[in-house]
């Protein structure tokens, strides 16, 4: 217990060293639509911009993709902090997940394969060889239907997606909701609700990434980044979880406290090696097991422009991914290239594979239940 208070306190201190937000936006909260782009199949896409005076949003219906994040550094000038592209064709056809909703299953599946009272189910590999993000065609890459929600001092969008029972190899027709908030202090509240007609899995996340340094601006690795985590799930050679809980204490995946993603990413340790860098589920240290309450999750902080942000969650775990995949063939929405580690990201979720590992926490939803989750990204300034 004095291992995880240290941690928690270690990020209160960091949390004390931020600038507040100024009380009361600069004017009512807004939000307005425009036309996107159209799908392949002719679906129309409209990306909703939402601002609270002093943060802007853009969110697209496709795929309820986070297309920018505009955030004030310690300066007060805005800057985009998350990837992504300027144009719906290349979401559609080279996304490696940039921003959007990931589901049924974030994340991987052994073998794309999962039994659920008695019966086995196959899901498309697409991450050989594994399941991966739902399969060929996830959440992400469906229209989702739009509702703009206003409050006083927020403003927020609704988006809703039925998924068939079947689709992608999984059991039962699963209705989802996410509601995107933008709040008065700047933070990004994600809402995330579903039900089902039959037993399923389901794991929701958003997959943004991040660089608060801006968007495009280069490497992420001076970041400092703190994780409310002192175990993570080692993965073998095809990054699915051994069913490990492994202390992070000793290695170079503690991040227990405050240290740059780049300090030991180079390291020989074999986690690191498997991943090309990080790529791995953090066990979050909860206080409430029954997954309801936000608790503190991540804090990054980005020396240079002062941004930072705080994530807290009601979900179990985490997943630190370094960017190690970008490879300089993608084109960002400021014009320039995305190499390896130009982004990260924090996706809050139930850990991976845990339809077949009866030592996680489950991910089975049964009709009559509701699945719920809530995920905030907090941005603010440090001194």
């Amino acid at each position: 217990m004095a291992v995880r208070v240290g941690v928690v306190a270690a990020l209160a201190v960091a949390a004390g060293a931020i600038e507040a937000a100024p009380s009361g936006a600069s004017g009512k909260p807004t939000i307005t639509k425009d036309f996107f782009g159209t799908t392949p199949a002719g679906e129309p896409v409209d990306r909703y911009t939402l601002s609270n005076g002093r943060m802007r949003i853009q969110i697209l219906t496709y795929g309820g993709i986070l297309q920018t994040i505009e955030v004030p550094d310690r300066r007060g000038r805005l800057g985009n902090v998350t990837l992504g592209f300027d144009n719906l064709a290349d979401y559609v056809a080279r996304s490696p997940y940039f921003g959007c909703i990931t589901g049924r299953y974030a994340n991987r599946i052994a073998a794309g394969r999962f039994t659920l009272d008695g019966t086995t189910y196959q899901l498309p590999i697409n991450n050989d060889p594994n399941s991966l993000h739902g399969g060929t065609v996830g959440f992400d890459k469906h229209v989702w239907a739009a509702t703009p929600v206003r409050g006083r001092d927020d403003v927020g969008l609704r988006l809703e997606f039925t998924s068939p029972a079947g689709d992608q190899g999984y059991p039962g027709t699963l209705t989802a909701t996410v509601t995107y908030t933008l709040t008065a202090d700047n933070g990004i509240r994600m809402d995330y609700r579903a039900t089902t007609d039959a037993a399923t899995v389901i794991n929701l996340t958003n997959h943004a990434y991040f660089n608060l340094a801006g968007e495009g601006s280069g490497s992420i690795e001076a970041h400092k980044l703190t994780l409310n985590a002192h175990r993570y799930t080692p993965v073998d050679a095809t990054l699915i979880p051994t069913g490990a809980l492994d202390p992070v204490a000793g290695t170079p995946m503690d991040f227990t406290r405050s240290t740059a993603i780049g300090a030991r990413i180079r390291d020989g340790f074999e986690q690191l090696v498997i991943g090309r860098g990080y790529d791995h589920n953090y066990v979050l240290d909860r206080r409430d097991n029954s997954y309801t309450k936000l608790e503190l999750a991540a804090r990054v902080v980005d020396p240079g422009s002062g941004r930072a942000l705080t994530i807290v969650t009601t979900e179990p775990g985490i997943q630190f991914y370094s960017g190690n995949f970008l490879d300089g063939t993608l084109v960002g929405t400021g014009g320039r290239m995305y190499r390896q580690g130009d982004g990260f990201a924090l996706e809050t979720q139930h850990y991976p594979d845990s339809p077949n590992q009866p030592g996680f926490p489950t991910t089975v939803l049964r009709p009559g239940q509701t699945y719920r989750t809530t995920t905030i990204y907090q941005f603010s300034t440090a001194h």
